[in-house]
């Protein structure tokens, strides 16, 4: 994939202002471009798997390299969710959702900042794992670990010694609202990648056009069957 530094596209995940902000590098006593910066290292620090050699967080290293074996799937990557090392499918899809939107909007002021690159990276390090997540049509794994276990474990991923088990959801199992966000995200991504690698695009899109979250599939209400949200769900535990 070629490394853009151009317009068209851009992104910011949950500091949209701060991109608008850009042009005027500082507002308020606040500089926004190196706020935008560090917003994204957070992404990077969160990164599941093996990491690249251009990896800007030192004190990271890989991790969760076993990911999806018991079940038969590779599902090492993708992100960590917030201060633990459950990898939820339904926040990450979300996140990819609003960057990829955010690229396609002020594109042009995230490569003013520098971050554009970086950016789109971030991006493709999710959609890299979704892809993975969707092995068969229908079929999409939404979580690994135990949020339960996890949290009364405090841990750094690299020595992480909790379950890892992987969690589905599927045509039986459904979760409607996991599989949209999913499809969402990857055919947000896929707008985003056509300008720079027009076979990566097609690949997503082909991925959100088979999610589980086509109507004839899923025949359960808004839900996930996934171990850590149970408790906000009306559906059954999957496995």
């Amino acid at each position: 994939m070629k490394r853009p530094t151009g317009l068209n596209i851009s992104m910011a995940p949950l500091l949209l202002v701060l991109v608008l902000c850009i042009p005027t590098t500082v507002l308020g006593g606040h500089d926004s471009v190196q706020a935008l910066s560090k917003s994204i290292h957070f992404f990077e620090a969160q990164r599941s798997g093996y990491l690249p050699k251009n990896q800007r967080v030192p004190w990271r290293a890989n991790s969760g390299l076993h990911d999806g074996k018991a079940s038969g799937v590779d599902l090492v990557g993708g992100y960590y969710d917030a201060r633990d090392n459950v990898k939820s499918g339904l926040p990450m899809a979300f996140t990819v959702t609003m960057m990829s939107w955010s690229i396609l909007q002020y594109g042009r002021q995230m490569a003013k900042s520098g971050e554009l690159g970086h950016t789109m990276e971030a991006v493709k390090w999710g959609t890299d794992y979704f892809i993975k997540a969707h092995p068969h049509p229908y079929v999409l794994y939404g979580e690994v670990g135990d949020g339960n276990n996890d949290h009364h474990c405090w841990q750094r991923p690299e020595d992480m010694t909790t379950d890892r088990r992987a969690y589905r959801i599927d045509p039986t199992r459904p979760g409607l609202d996991l599989a949209g966000e999913t499809a969402a995200a990857m055919a947000a991504a896929s707008l985003i990648f056509r300008h720079y690698d027009q076979a990566y695009s097609t690949e997503l899109l082909r991925h959100a056009n088979h999610s589980p979250s086509c109507p004839v599939r899923a025949k359960a209400p808004v839900g996930l069957s996934l171990s850590f949200f149970l408790a906000f769900s009306s559906l059954a535990l999957i496995s």
